[in-house]
């Protein structure tokens, strides 16, 4: 059973990987691990991760090695498709009995559109695609494969959907396969101390945002969790395993959903005395970030999005700006660390909208942030409010990313065309940074660790390259818009 699992090379510095939840390239060099694929390969003897763009493989060694196995498995998604079909052709085309599999959210909500993008493509997993991948790699026939479509004789077959994973304590750990197929030095995130680890403790979300990818296409509403037994287990493996590791990542899309299965998480990880950190949404209190930051959490990763109320609405956030700032001083009391996220671009925005947000995060005064583009992937309730109300600024609905790899804005608004909200995401950035306040915490994490000092030196000089980067991209837009 010999199976490679491949993100494949793509644009430069592009974040493509089954983690990453907006398939782009960040402001600075930024890389989630391919857990997602990790934990298939972990299922299949014999098998090997290959993640391209962190260890900047290119075409060449990619092929050379994609000829050693009788089964490759390509995570894709929406704006990387055309690319992947690309790399599976080159593949095909060298050894053409390979057996070429697509995975990931874009073909779990078009498969038939997805096979139908390349003759290379073989296969699509729809869903959660783990054992379909095992089962897939010990040759059985692709006709008795749940959660699998396929091309036979011509024709597109779909197969009868795969029951969700319901015991997750079922699936291997993926630290070994981190081990052998990864260079964890080259997996880096902004706000996370470097060397991170991420891993899930369990998959699906019970919130639901209308634009959020993972539980409208793969892991569903419902959150399914492994036992806090096991986590406890898997990361005392890891700090061992991985004694570099400077930070742990719980990557579940809201880990704080079960609080009581969190605390007890948490509780157990105390005597490990590692840093963790998690995503959160911005509804806890006081006693339980403060819990939480004795057993050793060191930062919420928060999905703030909006600071208008009526847009918290619209897109389902089920929290409330009062909710949220409320949430954020106890975090500052607490002494626990926020990157807040946003995203600009959601319905049905103004530029009034967008003031309120800048605004609103200024007020909230978080360690760092993250400024988006709404991004309507297929499969999600944002995606077909768009269609259904031809927000759509372009007639390729999935033309999401730019030619470098940044995210373009893709929606556009009565009043507020896709330009002006690209040009937003800008403003936002340098009326948050550029005060005293942030510029002083940033100092002084500099001044406090050499190394922290070098990697934010580098992170500066991507971070406006970047910025200048998007006006080049914006005045291309404008070019093209006019043309």
């Amino acid at each position: 059973m010999s199976a490679l699992f491949l993100s494949p090379p793509s644009f430069d510095g592009f974040d493509g990987g089954a983690g990453a939840r907006y398939q782009a390239r960040r402001e600075v060099t930024s890389y989630w691990y391919p857990t997602w694929l990790a934990q298939p390969a972990a299922l299949v003897p014999g098998s090997r991760l290959l993640d391209c763009p962190p260890h900047n493989i290119g075409m060449p060694e990619t092929l050379r090695i994609a000829k050693e196995y009788n089964h490759v498995i390509i995570n894709t998604s929406t704006p990387s498709l055309k690319n992947d079909c690309k790399v599976a052709e080159a593949i095909k085309a060298q050894r053409p009995e390979t057996k070429i599999g697509f995975v990931g959210a874009h073909t779990a909500v078009l498969p038939t559109e997805t096979l139908k993008a390349s003759t290379a493509v073989d296969w699509v997993g729809r869903k959660e695609f783990d054992f379909t991948c095992k089962e897939v790699c010990e040759d059985r026939p692709l006709d008795t494969i749940t959660g699998l479509s396929f091309k036979k004789d011509g024709k597109i077959i779909h197969n009868p959907e795969r029951e969700l994973i319901h015991n997750m304590d079922v699936l291997p750990w993926v630290a070994d396969v981190y081990k052998r197929d990864l260079e964890i030095e080259k997996y880096f995130i902004g706000y996370l101390l470097h060397p991170y680890l991420s891993l899930y403790t369990g998959r699906g979300c019970p919130a639901q945002c209308t634009f959020c990818l993972w539980p409208q296409t793969i892991g569903g509403h419902k959150y399914r969790v492994r036992s806090a037994e096991n986590v406890a287990a898997e990361m005392a493996y890891m700090k061992k395993t991985f004694p570099q590791v400077r930070e742990f990542f719980f990557d579940d899309d809201t880990f704080t959903a079960n609080l009581p299965r969190a605390r007890e998480i948490a509780k157990k990880l105390a005597p490990l005395g590692v840093h963790w950190s998690c995503n959160s949404r911005a509804n806890l209190e006081y006693d339980t970030i403060s819990q939480f930051k004795d057993n050793g959490l060191r930062l919420f990763l928060v999905g703030y999005e909006s600071g208008n109320d009526d847009t918290l609405k619209r897109i389902k956030k089920g929290v409330t700006t009062d909710e949220m700032r409320r949430f954020t001083k106890a975090c500052h009391k607490a002494g626990v660390v926020i990157h807040g996220t946003f995203i600009l671009g959601l319905p049905v925005e103004t530029k009034e909208t967008i003031e309120q947000t800048i605004q609103f995060a200024r007020e909230l005064d978080v360690f760092s942030l993250q400024v988006s583009l709404a991004a309507p992937y297929p499969g999600t309730e944002l995606y077909e409010m768009a269609r259904q109300n031809g927000w759509f600024a372009k007639k390729d609905k999935t033309d999401i990313v730019h030619g470098d790899g940044f995210q373009q804005s893709t929606l556009e608004y009565p009043g507020l065309d896709k330009e002006m909200i690209f040009e937003e995401v800008d403003r936002f950035y340098r009326s948050y940074y550029l005060r005293p306040k942030p510029i002083l915490r940033i100092i002084k994490t500099m001044l406090e660790d050499k190394d922290i000092f070098v990697r934010r030196c580098r992170e500066g000089y991507e971070f406006f390259r970047s910025l200048n980067q998007r006006k080049v991209d914006l005045a291309a837009s404008r070019a093209a818009t006019a043309g």
